[in-house]
Protein backbone atom coordinates (compact mmCIF):
# COMPACT_ATOMS: atom_id res chain seq x y z
CA UNK A 1 0.00 0.00 0.00
CA UNK A 2 1.27 3.45 -0.90
CA UNK A 3 1.33 6.14 1.80
CA UNK A 4 2.80 9.10 -0.03
CA UNK A 5 0.90 12.22 -1.07
CA UNK A 6 -1.41 11.69 -4.03
CA UNK A 7 -0.48 13.87 -6.99
CA UNK A 8 -2.83 16.63 -8.12
CA UNK A 9 -3.28 14.81 -11.44
CA UNK A 10 -4.31 11.60 -9.70
CA UNK A 11 -6.79 13.43 -7.47
CA UNK A 12 -8.28 15.32 -10.42
CA UNK A 13 -8.69 12.21 -12.57
CA UNK A 14 -10.10 10.10 -9.71
CA UNK A 15 -12.52 12.87 -8.72
CA UNK A 16 -13.74 13.42 -12.28
CA UNK A 17 -14.08 9.70 -13.04
CA UNK A 18 -16.02 9.08 -9.82
CA UNK A 19 -18.40 11.93 -10.63
CA UNK A 20 -18.93 10.71 -14.21
CA UNK A 21 -19.77 7.20 -12.96
CA UNK A 22 -22.23 8.15 -10.24
CA UNK A 23 -23.94 10.79 -12.40
CA UNK A 24 -25.53 7.99 -14.42
CA UNK A 25 -27.86 7.13 -11.52
CA UNK A 26 -29.37 10.62 -11.49
CA UNK A 27 -29.76 11.49 -15.17
CA UNK A 28 -33.31 10.16 -15.06
CA UNK A 29 -34.68 12.55 -12.43
CA UNK A 30 -35.34 15.71 -14.53
CA UNK A 31 -36.43 13.64 -17.56
CA UNK A 32 -38.88 11.23 -15.91
CA UNK A 33 -41.80 13.02 -17.54
CA UNK A 34 -40.20 12.70 -20.99
CA UNK A 35 -39.44 9.01 -20.42
CA UNK A 36 -43.00 8.40 -19.18
CA UNK A 37 -44.39 10.08 -22.31
CA UNK A 38 -42.07 8.12 -24.62
CA UNK A 39 -43.11 4.75 -23.18
CA UNK A 40 -46.76 5.69 -22.58
CA UNK A 41 -46.75 5.16 -18.80
CA UNK A 42 -47.81 7.31 -15.86
CA UNK A 43 -45.25 9.60 -14.20
CA UNK A 44 -45.49 7.68 -10.91
CA UNK A 45 -44.71 4.43 -12.77
CA UNK A 46 -41.75 6.03 -14.54
CA UNK A 47 -40.47 7.03 -11.11
CA UNK A 48 -39.58 3.36 -10.50
CA UNK A 49 -36.60 3.95 -12.81
CA UNK A 50 -35.06 6.22 -10.16
CA UNK A 51 -35.76 3.68 -7.43
CA UNK A 52 -34.20 0.82 -9.42
CA UNK A 53 -31.07 2.80 -10.31
CA UNK A 54 -30.47 3.64 -6.65
CA UNK A 55 -31.38 0.12 -5.51
CA UNK A 56 -28.89 -1.26 -8.03
CA UNK A 57 -26.25 1.03 -6.61
CA UNK A 58 -27.02 -0.25 -3.13
CA UNK A 59 -26.70 -3.87 -4.33
CA UNK A 60 -23.41 -3.05 -6.02
CA UNK A 61 -22.11 -1.45 -2.86
CA UNK A 62 -22.79 -4.62 -0.90
CA UNK A 63 -21.83 -7.27 -3.45
CA UNK A 64 -19.06 -5.55 -5.44
CA UNK A 65 -17.20 -2.85 -3.48
CA UNK A 66 -15.90 -5.20 -0.73
CA UNK A 67 -13.79 -6.81 -3.45
CA UNK A 68 -11.57 -3.73 -3.22
CA UNK A 69 -10.01 -5.28 -0.08
CA UNK A 70 -9.33 -8.55 -1.89
CA UNK A 71 -8.42 -7.89 -5.54
CA UNK A 72 -6.61 -5.19 -7.51
CA UNK A 73 -8.75 -2.05 -7.20
CA UNK A 74 -7.55 -0.58 -10.51
CA UNK A 75 -8.62 -3.70 -12.43
CA UNK A 76 -11.95 -3.79 -10.59
CA UNK A 77 -12.68 -0.14 -11.42
CA UNK A 78 -11.84 -0.54 -15.11
CA UNK A 79 -13.85 -3.78 -15.45
CA UNK A 80 -16.94 -2.13 -13.99
CA UNK A 81 -16.57 0.83 -16.34
CA UNK A 82 -16.34 -1.36 -19.45
CA UNK A 83 -19.64 -3.10 -18.65
CA UNK A 84 -21.18 0.26 -17.66
CA UNK A 85 -20.37 1.63 -21.12
CA UNK A 86 -22.22 -1.29 -22.75
CA UNK A 87 -25.21 -0.76 -20.45
CA UNK A 88 -25.42 2.93 -21.34
CA UNK A 89 -25.42 2.05 -25.04
CA UNK A 90 -28.26 -0.38 -24.32
CA UNK A 91 -30.36 2.34 -22.63
CA UNK A 92 -29.73 4.65 -25.57
CA UNK A 93 -31.53 2.28 -27.95
CA UNK A 94 -34.03 0.50 -25.66
CA UNK A 95 -37.63 0.38 -26.93
CA UNK A 96 -39.41 -1.39 -24.07
CA UNK A 97 -40.25 -0.03 -20.60
CA UNK A 98 -39.37 -3.35 -18.93
CA UNK A 99 -35.88 -3.23 -20.42
CA UNK A 100 -35.19 0.36 -19.41
CA UNK A 101 -36.09 -0.71 -15.86
CA UNK A 102 -33.73 -3.69 -16.10
CA UNK A 103 -30.95 -1.57 -17.59
CA UNK A 104 -31.46 1.06 -14.86
CA UNK A 105 -30.92 -1.57 -12.16
CA UNK A 106 -27.76 -2.78 -13.91
CA UNK A 107 -26.58 0.79 -14.44
CA UNK A 108 -26.79 1.44 -10.70
CA UNK A 109 -24.95 -1.81 -9.95
CA UNK A 110 -22.02 -0.89 -12.21
CA UNK A 111 -21.76 2.76 -11.18
CA UNK A 112 -20.25 1.62 -7.86
CA UNK A 113 -16.89 2.03 -9.57
CA UNK A 114 -17.03 5.45 -7.89
CA UNK A 115 -17.11 3.75 -4.48
CA UNK A 116 -14.03 1.69 -5.29
CA UNK A 117 -12.19 4.89 -6.18
CA UNK A 118 -13.08 6.51 -2.83
CA UNK A 119 -11.39 3.98 -0.48
CA UNK A 120 -8.47 3.76 -2.90
CA UNK A 121 -7.86 7.49 -2.40
CA UNK A 122 -8.22 7.08 1.39
CA UNK A 123 -5.62 4.29 1.49
CA UNK A 124 -3.03 6.05 -0.67
CA UNK A 125 -2.31 8.91 1.74
CA UNK A 126 -3.40 8.49 5.38
CA UNK A 127 -2.00 11.85 6.52
CA UNK A 128 -4.32 13.84 4.25
CA UNK A 129 -7.16 11.33 4.21
CA UNK A 130 -9.94 13.78 5.07
CA UNK A 131 -8.82 16.31 2.48
CA UNK A 132 -8.43 13.71 -0.25
CA UNK A 133 -11.72 12.01 0.54
CA UNK A 134 -13.36 15.44 0.52
CA UNK A 135 -11.99 16.15 -2.96
CA UNK A 136 -13.09 12.79 -4.38
CA UNK A 137 -16.47 13.16 -2.70
CA UNK A 138 -16.74 16.63 -4.24
CA UNK A 139 -16.38 14.97 -7.64
CA UNK A 140 -19.14 12.51 -6.74
CA UNK A 141 -21.43 15.28 -5.48
CA UNK A 142 -20.80 17.49 -8.50
CA UNK A 143 -21.56 14.48 -10.69
CA UNK A 144 -24.85 13.89 -8.88
CA UNK A 145 -25.87 17.54 -9.16
CA UNK A 146 -24.54 18.26 -12.65
CA UNK A 147 -26.35 15.14 -13.87
CA UNK A 148 -29.68 16.94 -13.48
CA UNK A 149 -28.48 20.01 -15.37
CA UNK A 150 -26.90 17.95 -18.14
CA UNK A 151 -29.83 15.58 -18.67
CA UNK A 152 -32.40 18.37 -18.50
CA UNK A 153 -30.64 20.43 -21.16
CA UNK A 154 -29.81 17.53 -23.48
CA UNK A 155 -33.35 16.12 -23.25
CA UNK A 156 -34.85 19.51 -24.10
CA UNK A 157 -32.47 20.30 -26.96
CA UNK A 158 -32.24 16.80 -28.47
CA UNK A 159 -33.87 13.76 -26.82
CA UNK A 160 -33.55 11.95 -23.49
CA UNK A 161 -31.80 9.04 -25.24
CA UNK A 162 -28.85 11.26 -26.17
CA UNK A 163 -28.19 11.73 -22.44
CA UNK A 164 -27.11 8.11 -22.08
CA UNK A 165 -25.34 7.95 -25.43
CA UNK A 166 -23.15 10.94 -24.54
CA UNK A 167 -22.56 9.51 -21.08
CA UNK A 168 -21.16 6.30 -22.58
CA UNK A 169 -18.51 8.44 -24.28
CA UNK A 170 -17.67 10.29 -21.06
CA UNK A 171 -17.30 7.04 -19.10
CA UNK A 172 -14.97 5.78 -21.84
CA UNK A 173 -12.75 8.86 -21.51
CA UNK A 174 -12.73 8.51 -17.72
CA UNK A 175 -11.70 4.85 -17.96
CA UNK A 176 -8.82 5.70 -20.30
CA UNK A 177 -7.60 8.46 -17.95
CA UNK A 178 -7.74 6.10 -14.95
CA UNK A 179 -5.84 3.40 -16.85
CA UNK A 180 -2.89 5.72 -17.36
CA UNK A 181 -3.10 7.46 -13.95
CA UNK A 182 -3.87 4.96 -11.19
CA UNK A 183 -1.05 2.99 -9.58
CA UNK A 184 -0.98 -0.77 -10.17
CA UNK A 185 0.32 -1.72 -6.73
CA UNK A 186 -2.08 -3.74 -4.61
CA UNK A 187 -1.96 -5.14 -1.09
CA UNK A 188 -4.45 -7.87 -0.16
CA UNK A 189 -6.30 -6.86 3.03
CA UNK A 190 -8.57 -9.91 3.22
CA UNK A 191 -7.49 -13.52 2.64
CA UNK A 192 -10.85 -15.32 2.99
CA UNK A 193 -13.32 -16.30 0.27
CA UNK A 194 -16.05 -14.10 -1.23
CA UNK A 195 -18.79 -15.23 1.18
CA UNK A 196 -16.57 -14.50 4.17
CA UNK A 197 -15.72 -11.14 2.60
CA UNK A 198 -19.39 -10.17 2.48
CA UNK A 199 -19.86 -11.34 6.04
CA UNK A 200 -16.88 -9.28 7.12
CA UNK A 201 -18.49 -6.18 5.60
CA UNK A 202 -21.53 -6.68 7.85
CA UNK A 203 -19.21 -7.43 10.76
CA UNK A 204 -17.83 -3.89 10.54
CA UNK A 205 -21.20 -2.59 11.76
CA UNK A 206 -20.94 -4.85 14.80
CA UNK A 207 -17.34 -3.79 15.45
CA UNK A 208 -17.91 -0.04 15.42
CA UNK A 209 -20.86 1.71 17.14
CA UNK A 210 -19.71 4.94 15.46
CA UNK A 211 -20.14 3.29 12.06
CA UNK A 212 -23.68 2.18 12.94
CA UNK A 213 -24.77 5.66 13.98
CA UNK A 214 -23.00 7.33 11.07
CA UNK A 215 -24.46 4.88 8.54
CA UNK A 216 -28.00 5.52 9.80
CA UNK A 217 -27.45 9.28 9.78
CA UNK A 218 -26.05 9.14 6.25
CA UNK A 219 -28.93 7.04 4.95
CA UNK A 220 -31.56 9.35 6.43
CA UNK A 221 -29.86 12.49 5.13
CA UNK A 222 -29.51 11.07 1.63
CA UNK A 223 -33.13 9.93 1.76
CA UNK A 224 -34.16 13.56 2.25
CA UNK A 225 -31.90 14.62 -0.62
CA UNK A 226 -33.35 12.06 -3.07
CA UNK A 227 -36.95 12.58 -1.99
CA UNK A 228 -36.58 16.32 -2.55
CA UNK A 229 -34.95 16.14 -5.98
CA UNK A 230 -37.21 13.43 -7.41
CA UNK A 231 -40.49 15.08 -6.42
CA UNK A 232 -39.17 18.56 -7.26
CA UNK A 233 -39.36 17.52 -10.93
CA UNK A 234 -43.10 16.84 -10.63
CA UNK A 235 -43.77 19.97 -8.55
CA UNK A 236 -41.95 22.39 -10.84
CA UNK A 237 -43.40 20.89 -14.03
CA UNK A 238 -46.94 21.56 -12.78
CA UNK A 239 -48.94 24.67 -11.85
CA UNK A 240 -48.05 27.47 -11.28
CA UNK A 241 -44.47 26.94 -12.52
CA UNK A 242 -44.92 24.80 -15.67
CA UNK A 243 -41.13 24.51 -16.10
CA UNK A 244 -39.63 22.29 -18.78
CA UNK A 245 -36.86 19.78 -18.07
CA UNK A 246 -34.06 22.19 -19.02
CA UNK A 247 -35.20 24.81 -16.47
CA UNK A 248 -35.72 22.17 -13.78
CA UNK A 249 -32.23 20.86 -14.46
CA UNK A 250 -30.76 24.33 -13.94
CA UNK A 251 -31.69 24.15 -10.26
CA UNK A 252 -28.82 21.69 -10.01
CA UNK A 253 -26.38 24.49 -10.86
CA UNK A 254 -27.29 26.20 -7.60
CA UNK A 255 -26.38 23.07 -5.68
CA UNK A 256 -22.98 22.54 -7.33
CA UNK A 257 -21.62 25.53 -5.43
CA UNK A 258 -22.49 23.73 -2.20
CA UNK A 259 -20.64 20.63 -3.35
CA UNK A 260 -17.44 22.65 -3.72
CA UNK A 261 -17.48 23.20 0.05
CA UNK A 262 -17.01 19.47 0.67
CA UNK A 263 -13.19 19.53 1.13
CA UNK A 264 -13.61 22.13 3.89
CA UNK A 265 -15.68 19.70 5.94
CA UNK A 266 -13.17 16.95 5.18
CA UNK A 267 -10.45 19.10 6.76
CA UNK A 268 -12.64 19.63 9.84
CA UNK A 269 -12.92 15.84 10.16
CA UNK A 270 -9.10 15.61 10.00
CA UNK A 271 -8.97 18.03 12.94
CA UNK A 272 -11.28 15.81 15.01
CA UNK A 273 -14.54 17.80 15.21
CA UNK A 274 -17.04 15.68 13.19
CA UNK A 275 -19.97 15.64 15.66
CA UNK A 276 -20.24 19.43 15.77
CA UNK A 277 -20.09 19.59 11.98
CA UNK A 278 -22.87 16.98 11.70
CA UNK A 279 -25.26 18.94 13.95
CA UNK A 280 -24.60 22.16 12.05
CA UNK A 281 -25.10 20.53 8.65
CA UNK A 282 -28.39 18.88 9.64
CA UNK A 283 -29.69 22.23 10.91
CA UNK A 284 -29.06 23.61 7.40
CA UNK A 285 -31.11 20.76 5.91
CA UNK A 286 -33.93 21.41 8.38
CA UNK A 287 -33.97 25.11 7.45
CA UNK A 288 -34.27 24.21 3.76
CA UNK A 289 -37.17 21.83 4.34
CA UNK A 290 -39.03 24.39 6.45
CA UNK A 291 -38.64 26.98 3.70
CA UNK A 292 -40.36 24.86 1.03
CA UNK A 293 -43.05 23.85 3.53
CA UNK A 294 -43.98 27.43 4.36
CA UNK A 295 -43.49 28.86 0.84
CA UNK A 296 -44.40 26.03 -1.58
CA UNK A 297 -45.09 28.38 -4.51
CA UNK A 298 -42.12 30.74 -4.14
CA UNK A 299 -39.23 30.40 -6.59
CA UNK A 300 -37.02 32.39 -4.19
CA UNK A 301 -37.78 29.92 -1.41
CA UNK A 302 -36.82 27.01 -3.66
CA UNK A 303 -33.56 28.67 -4.67
CA UNK A 304 -32.63 29.18 -1.01
CA UNK A 305 -33.83 25.68 -0.07
CA UNK A 306 -31.74 24.03 -2.80
CA UNK A 307 -28.63 25.74 -1.45
CA UNK A 308 -29.39 24.89 2.19
CA UNK A 309 -30.35 21.27 1.54
CA UNK A 310 -27.42 20.52 -0.71
CA UNK A 311 -24.78 22.18 1.45
CA UNK A 312 -26.24 20.49 4.53
CA UNK A 313 -26.55 16.99 3.08
CA UNK A 314 -23.17 17.11 1.35
CA UNK A 315 -21.42 18.43 4.44
CA UNK A 316 -22.97 15.60 6.45
CA UNK A 317 -21.77 12.95 4.02
CA UNK A 318 -18.21 14.26 3.68
CA UNK A 319 -17.87 14.44 7.45
CA UNK A 320 -19.27 10.94 7.80
CA UNK A 321 -17.00 9.39 5.15
CA UNK A 322 -13.83 11.05 6.44
CA UNK A 323 -14.71 9.87 9.97
CA UNK A 324 -15.37 6.20 9.15
CA UNK A 325 -12.10 5.88 7.23
CA UNK A 326 -10.27 6.56 10.50
CA UNK A 327 -11.67 3.37 12.08
CA UNK A 328 -9.50 0.65 10.46
CA UNK A 329 -7.08 1.25 7.59
CA UNK A 330 -7.03 -2.48 6.72
CA UNK A 331 -10.78 -2.61 6.05
CA UNK A 332 -11.51 0.55 4.08
CA UNK A 333 -13.52 -1.13 1.32
CA UNK A 334 -15.59 -3.20 3.76
CA UNK A 335 -16.26 -0.20 6.03
CA UNK A 336 -17.16 1.82 2.94
CA UNK A 337 -19.52 -0.99 1.89
CA UNK A 338 -21.31 -0.99 5.25
CA UNK A 339 -21.70 2.78 5.24
CA UNK A 340 -22.51 3.40 1.58
CA UNK A 341 -24.97 0.50 1.36
CA UNK A 342 -26.96 2.14 4.16
CA UNK A 343 -26.48 5.49 2.45
CA UNK A 344 -28.00 4.45 -0.87
CA UNK A 345 -30.69 2.27 0.68
CA UNK A 346 -31.72 5.49 2.40
CA UNK A 347 -31.68 7.25 -0.96
CA UNK A 348 -33.81 4.58 -2.62
CA UNK A 349 -36.28 4.64 0.29
CA UNK A 350 -36.40 8.42 0.19
CA UNK A 351 -37.18 8.35 -3.53
CA UNK A 352 -39.86 5.66 -3.10
CA UNK A 353 -41.54 7.33 -0.11
CA UNK A 354 -41.36 10.72 -1.81
CA UNK A 355 -43.13 9.40 -4.92
CA UNK A 356 -45.83 7.70 -2.80
CA UNK A 357 -46.38 10.91 -0.82
CA UNK A 358 -46.60 12.90 -4.05
CA UNK A 359 -49.33 10.57 -5.35
CA UNK A 360 -51.20 10.59 -2.03
CA UNK A 361 -50.97 14.26 -1.03
CA UNK A 362 -48.85 16.31 -3.43
CA UNK A 363 -46.04 18.61 -2.39
CA UNK A 364 -47.51 19.26 1.06
CA UNK A 365 -47.26 15.61 2.12
CA UNK A 366 -43.80 15.33 0.56
CA UNK A 367 -42.48 18.15 2.74
CA UNK A 368 -44.04 16.69 5.90
CA UNK A 369 -42.30 13.36 5.42
CA UNK A 370 -39.00 15.16 4.74
CA UNK A 371 -39.45 17.03 8.02
CA UNK A 372 -39.84 13.74 9.90
CA UNK A 373 -36.59 12.45 8.35
CA UNK A 374 -34.86 15.72 9.29
CA UNK A 375 -35.87 15.46 12.93
CA UNK A 376 -34.57 11.88 13.06
CA UNK A 377 -31.25 13.08 11.61
CA UNK A 378 -31.01 15.87 14.13
CA UNK A 379 -31.63 13.46 17.01
CA UNK A 380 -28.81 11.17 15.78
CA UNK A 381 -26.39 14.06 15.26
CA UNK A 382 -27.18 15.49 18.71
CA UNK A 383 -26.61 12.04 20.25
CA UNK A 384 -23.19 11.92 18.59
CA UNK A 385 -22.31 15.38 19.91
CA UNK A 386 -23.33 14.30 23.41
CA UNK A 387 -21.07 11.26 23.16
CA UNK A 388 -18.33 13.34 21.49
CA UNK A 389 -18.08 10.84 18.64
Amino acid sequence: MQDTPITKTQLAVMSAAAGICVANIYYNQPILKAIAHDFGVQESRAGIISVLAQAGYGLGLFFITPLGDKINRKKLILSLQVVLILTLVGITFVQNFFWICAFSLLLGLLSVAAQVILPLAASMDSKNRGRNVGIIFTGILVGILAARVFSGLIADWLNWRYVYGISSGMVTLGAIALYFTLPNNHQVMFEGNYIKLLGSSLQQLKRFPLLRRTALLGGLAFGIFCSFWTTLTFHLSGEPFNYKSDIIGLFGLLAIGGALLAPIFGKLADKGSPARAQVFSILLVLAGVLLVMVFPLSVTAFVAAVLLLDVGVQATQVTNVATIYSLDATAHSRINTAYMTSYFIGGALGTFVGIQCWDAGGWGLVTWQMLVWCLACLALAAWGLRRKA
